[in-house]
């Protein structure tokens, strides 16, 4: 006769045990989903599609709704887009306090439509759309785990100071198209943005260069404003821009510092449709230039070049210029392209003149 060990029995029906728990968990986490679909499929709005393929999704949108409808536990993401929305209703989002990202562009929301707890009740919101609406202001309270803030074409003319404190999450700011000038946008309405990645101020009323944009900022774009000048040190606290865009500005050549786009960072620089007479100084990084419908008249590679002194044929390796694309058309350059400007930037795969 076989004699098993105490201790082997004891190991045996404790994994038994184990196996037999882990199994009950995994039924019961199962049915907790099933619970939580169901829940969800039976409390969606008559107005909206939730589909059981995607059962965390409410979608309303392009459904001529004139207010919210309630929205389910569980939600996730919410489309209202293309409505006829006028009110953020704090009890319409009661219960969802799982929200993520929320998508109100194309709607007729107005700064007093805003209710007050609208914002609160969704802490875990990462992505707020509310594009074209009719907002005059920065909502308030943001979320604090906010990444992605998009609010262009609204008709916003203030940034209260203190309305991002808090908001280190945030890497992406958008308000395009809308009424800012340059009082609005200062480092102490900026004050809490200490991730930001990307700022969007495209087609508003500033006059000068934004101050105050946090040193995280890699990506800025100013176009169509009425930009003029570019102080010497603007980029003094903005080690890691990438990709600035200040198209369809009025900077002319007197309003550019010598070497102020002389940065190691940067990638792209957008110059088109502005009053340049001459190319500006680049660094050797930069792979993108447009300087498109100016008014340049020449170029000379030995001028804008950011190689030093020596003979081009045996400059090449790592250190040199590394521009690929420029655009030189709609000023009065004449074409074939200077030999000596293709000398300096080897790299180049198109030129636009």
């Amino acid at each position: 006769m076989t004699v098993i060990p105490r201790f082997n029995l004891t190991m045996a029906w404790l994994m038994v045990t184990f196996t037999a728990l882990l199994l009950a968990s995994q039924v019961s986490s199962q049915e907790m989903l099933y619970e939580h679909l169901m829940a969800q499929l039976q409390a969606c709005p008559k107005e909206c599609r939730c589909p059981p393929s995607f059962p965390n999704a409410v979608y309303c949108d392009n459904k001529g709704l004139k207010r919210m409808p309630v929205i389910p536990p569980y939600t996730l993401y919410l489309y209202l887009q293309n409505n006829l929305i006028d009110v953020l209703s704090a009890d319409a989002l009661r219960n969802a306090t799982q929200l993520r990202w929320l998508n109100l562009s194309r709607n007729k929301i107005t700064s007093e439509g805003l209710e007050v707890d609208a914002l609160r009740v969704m802490p875990n919101l990462v992505h707020l759309y509310m594009e074209d609406n009719l907002l005059t202001s920065i909502p308030s309270p943001l979320p604090a785990r906010l990444e992605q803030l998009r609010l262009s074409q609204n008709r916003i003319s203030k940034i209260p100071a203190g309305v991002f404190s808090g908001m280190d999450h945030l890497t992406l700011l958008d308000l395009q198209g809308n009424k800012l000038q340059d009082d609005a946008v200062t480092e102490v309405s900026l004050k809490g943005l200490s991730n930001l990645v990307q700022i969007n101020l495209a087609k508003n009323q500033l006059n000068s260069m934004p101050l105050g944009l946090p040193p995280t900022t890699s990506q800025i774009f100013l176009d169509s404003n009425n930009i003029e000048k570019i102080p010497a040190d603007y980029f003094k606290g903005l080690p890691k821009v990438s990709s600035l865009r200040l198209n369809r500005n009025k900077l002319g050549t007197g309003g550019i510092p010598k070497n102020v786009f002389n940065l190691s960072s940067i990638l792209d620089l957008q110059l088109s449709h502005n009053q340049l007479t001459e190319v500006p100084i680049i660094s050797s990084g930069l792979e993108h230039l447009y300087l498109d419908h100016n008014k340049i008249k020449s170029v000379n590679g030995s001028d804008i070049c950011p190689t030093p002194a020596g003979d081009l044929d045996e400059y090449f390796d790592e250190s040199s210029p590394r521009l690929r694309y420029l655009r030189l058309d709609g000023n009065d350059i004449k074409p074939p392209i200077p030999q000596d400007l293709m000398m300096c930037f080897r790299l180049l795969r198109a030129v636009v003149i």
